[in-house]
This record gives C-alpha cells, structure tokens and sequence, in this order.
C-alpha cells in the first residue's frame, strides 16, 4: 500500500533519538587502584605459609642455624629440627622442653657462651644503674657467663617492677654455689627459649610450662664490647652518666661512694 505524500514528507523529518551511553551502576565501578583479577583468579592464588610451616619446610642447616639463635646449644638444635615437621607451636614447644631437659653442663656451657645480657628501661638513676652494673660484674666474674632471667608478662611492661626483679635476683642467685646456680639457669634459659621460639614460629605467646605464665626475653643489661678487654662484654649504662665503683658488703647488698 502505498504512502500518501504528507505521510512520506512527516517520516522525512522525524529527529534521530540518539543512544543512550551504556552505564554502570556505581556499586560495580572498579576501584582505580584495586587489582583487576576475576575472582577465579583471585581463588588459584596461594596462601603465603606460615612461619611455623616455612620452618617445617626449611633445610636441616637452615632449620639449626635459626635454632641456633634460641638456644646456643648445637645438641639441642640438631634435636629440635631432627623431629619436624611440628603440627603446632605448641608441639614445637613440648620438644624444644624436652631437649632443654636434656641439656648436659657441656651443652649449658655451650649455650651460656652464646648469650649477652640485654637492657632493662633506664629507669632508677644513676645509683640503681651503677649498683646493677656491678652485681653483674659479680655475678659473671663468679659463675663465668651472663645472667639470665625471664621476666613474665605482667613485670616486664612495668619497668621499675622488672628492675626491683632483677636485683633481687641477682642478690639471691649470688648466694648459690655453682651446682645451685647451674640449676637456675638452665631454667631460665628454658623460658627465654620458649619465648624466642614463639617469635620464631609465629605464635601467639610463650607459656613457662608446668602452668607458668608468658615469659619475654628479658635479661639484665646491654652488651657493649669494652675497648681495654678484646672480646668482653660490660653492661652499659645510660647516656651522660659516669661510673662510679660501688662495694659489695657480701651480703647481696651495694653501695655506692658518696651517693644514698
């Protein structure tokens, strides 16, 4: 059928609609600096291992050497990385204990010589800081390696309370005979292994054993190597202060010259 003329000439000026841009609705507009992977790609992707299985998984001389710097005891190192993989931490732990129990006096010694005492807060003055210098002193001129302690959780985020600790410990420990100090040591030592092995394997906190509480790797003093004695080690004191020789009255007790 054909079309009339005023048909044909409306049609010839009808105005093209233009389309309509494509849009997307402002919930999917990607991040700019988001990654653009589709969510298969997300999914192959591989978790990262954790530091406990990264420790399974290493090499025996790699797995020793980090041991190494828990525990200074090869015996014990070999041991510890003899028996992985471990399931947990807390396995890891249980082993590391075990060996810890196992450790003869030459394997203490060992150990002993591979550790240095670490500084508490500059907390107490000049007085307290000199005073503890030279328990340590004496302490280390007595028994002949550093002195350990582990301070649990709750003492070693106070600092004046992890100070009183460590000089009464260091006033009763000077009392023992070797045989009694050498004993209190490797317990010592034990805890400070644990807390390194955590930190080692990525858990969450270091429990003592036997019900004990979270301990940290807090010791007594900063290590810094003394000019006039090749290879010893003196504790420091804190910045602008001057040493000052304190007398021991061998009762545990240290005063200092001219100072209360």
């Amino acid at each position: 059928m054909e079309s009339s003329p005023a048909e044909s000439a409306v049609r010839g000026h009808r105005t093209a609609v233009p389309a309509r841009p494509a849009t997307t609705p402002p919930h999917h507009h990607p991040d700019p600096g988001a990654p653009l992977l589709s969510s298969d790609t997300a999914s192959d992707a591989p978790p990262s291992p954790s530091p406990l299985t990264r420790f399974n998984q290493a090499p025996p001389a790699a797995a020793e050497t980090a041991l190494m710097a828990c525990c200074g005891s090869h015996r014990w190192a070999r041991r510890v990385a003899a028996h992985r993989p471990y399931p947990t931490v807390e396995a890891l732990l249980a082993a590391a204990d075990e060996a810890a129990y196992d450790l003869t006096p030459g394997d203490l010694a060992e150990a002993l010589a591979g550790e240095a005492t670490t500084a508490l807060a500059d907390r107490g003055g000049l007085t307290v800081h000199t005073a503890l210098r030279a328990a340590h002193a004496h302490y280390e001129a007595k028994f002949g390696h550093a002195f350990l302690l582990a301070l649990d959780e709750c003492t070693a985020a106070d600092p004046a309370a992890a100070l009183d600790q460590t000089m009464a410990s260091l006033r009763e420990r000077l009392g023992h005979d070797e045989d009694e100090e050498r004993v209190v040591t490797a317990e010592q030592l034990r805890r400070l292994c644990r807390t390194r092995l955590v930190r080692l394997a990525g858990g969450a906190a270091a429990s003592g054993g036997h019900g004990g509480r979270g301990d940290l790797s807090v010791r007594a003093f900063e290590p810094t190597r003394s000019p006039d004695r090749a290879g010893s080690i003196t504790p420091g004191l804190p910045r602008g202060t001057q040493a000052v020789s304190p007398r021991y009255d061998g009762r545990g007790r240290w005063t200092v010259p001219g100072r209360a």
